[in-house]
C-alpha cells in the first residue's frame, strides 16, 4: 500500500513546480524574501532559501566588502538559489554588480532606479533578475529592459515606497494586464490567506519583508522585533515624500518629522533633519526613539517571533487551506 504521506508531499512539490516563478528561479515554494535594509543577512537569506523559497541579501545597506562577505557566508550556508536586493539609486552599485558576478549570484532584484541599465549586463552572466515597481508604466518600462520577472509593490509595505500611493490589490491586477512576464506581489502580505488573495488577483507569486522581520535569524535589534509585536493598527504611516517615500513606525523621530510639516519645513532643511545612518540606528542598533524604523502596514498583524522555516511552513499551510476552503 503506498504511503500516502509522500504522495502528498511528492503531489505538492510536483504542483509548484509547474508554477511560473518556481519554475524560473528554480525553487520550492512561489515565496520571495524582500531585501530589507539592515535586516536581511546572510542568515535571513540562506534561512529562507533553504526553507524553500528565495532569501535575498540587502545590499541597500551594506559596503562592497560586507556584500562580498555575505554572499559567501550565504553560499556556504544553503545549497539552494538566493539573491541579492540591489537599490540602483544606492552608492557602490558598480562594485556590487562586480561582486555579483564574480561570485556567481544567480538572482538580482533590482529597486529604486532605472532597470535598463545593469539587466542586460547581469543576465549576459545568466543571473536572473526581477525588478520591483510602484505602477504599470514603471512594470511597463521593466519588461521593455528585460528583466524576467516583475514585483509590483503596494504601499503598505514598509520600507522605501511608490509616492502613488496605489495599494497591493489595486496594482497587482492592472500590471497583470499590462505584462507577459512572471507577476510577483509584494506589500501587506503576511499570511498564506493574503498571498492567496494576492494570486487570485494575478500574483504569480508573492514578495513578503515585514514577516520575516520578525523571525529569529533576521539581523534586526531585538528591540524593533518586539516594537513589531506590539505594532497597532496605524502605528505605520507613509512619509517624506519630498526626499524619497518611505513606511514607517511612529515614534518620537516620527513626530519630530511631522512638526517640521507643521512648519513648512523645506525639502533641504528635511533631508539635514533626516542626516544619515537613521535607519540603521533604529533597526539595527535599537534606537526606538530617534532612529528610522521602516516597517510594513501588516505588523500590525504579527504577533510573534519565529524561526524562518517555521514561518514558512505556516504560510504554506494556511495558503493551501484557504485555497480548500473557497470555490472560485
Amino acid at each position: 500500500m503506498p504511503n500516502k504521506k509522500n504522495y502528498y508531499l511528492r503531489t505538492k512539490v510536483k504542483m509548484y513546480s509547474e508554477n511560473k516563478i518556481c519554475k524560473l528561479f528554480g525553487i520550492q515554494y512561489p515565496v520571495v524574501q524582500g531585501g530589507m535594509v539592515w535586516v536581511s543577512g546572510w542568515r535571513l537569506a540562506s534561512a529562507v532559501s533553504n526553507a524553500g523559497g528565495i532569501g535575498l541579501l540587502g545590499a541597500g545597506s551594506m559596503y562592497p566588502d560586507v556584500l562580498r562577505e555575505h554572499i559567501i557566508k550565504c553560499k556556504k550556508a544553503t545549497d539552494n538559489p538566493f539573491g541579492v536586493n540591489l537599490p540602483l539609486l544606492y552608492p557602490n552599485i558598480e562594485e556590487h554588480i562586480q561582486s555579483i558576478i564574480e561570485l556567481r549570484v544567480p538572482i538580482v532584484f533590482t529597486s529604486a532606479g532605472s532597470p535598463a541599465k545593469w539587466t542586460e549586463t547581469l543576465k549576459k552572466e545568466g543571473i536572473k533578475v526581477a525588478h520591483v515597481v510602484s505602477s504599470v508604466k514603471f512594470a511597463l518600462k521593466a519588461q521593455k529592459a528585460g528583466v524576467d520577472a516583475v514585483v509590483a509593490e503596494g504601499f503598505e509595505a514598509g520600507g522605501h515606497n511608490g509616492s502613488e500611493e496605489t495599494t497591493t490589490f489595486c496594482l497587482v491586477p492592472e500590471v497583470k494586464k499590462n505584462i507577459e512576464i512572471p507577476l510577483l506581489a509584494a506589500g501587506g502580505i503576511a499570511t498564506g490567506r493574503q498571498m492567496l488573495a494576492a494570486m487570485v488577483l494575478g500574483a504569480d507569486g508573492v514578495q513578503i519583508g515585514t514577516r520575516f522581520v520578525a523571525t529569529e535569524e533576521a539581523s534586526a535589534h531585538d528591540n524593533f522585533k518586539n516594537a513589531i509585536l506590539n505594532a497597532n493598527e496605524g502605528d505605520t504611516l507613509l512619509t517624506l515624500k519630498e526626499i524619497g517615500s518611505v513606511r514607517l513606525m511612529k515614534n518620537k523621530f516620527f513626530n519630530q518629522i511631522q512638526t517640521a510639516y507643521s512648519d513648512h519645513i523645506n525639502k533641504d532643511d528635511l533631508t539635514a533633519l533626516v542626516g544619515r545612518g537613521r535607519a540603521k540606528k533604529g533597526m539595527f542598533e535599537g534606537d526606538m526613539d530617534e532612529g528610522m524604523l521602516e516597517i510594513g502596514q501588516c505588523a500590525a498583524s504579527i504577533n510573534n517571533i519565529k524561526p524562518v522555516k517555521e514561518v514558512i511552513t505556516d504560510l504554506m499551510k494556511e495558503y493551501e487551506e484557504a485555497k480548500k476552503s473557497f470555490i472560485f
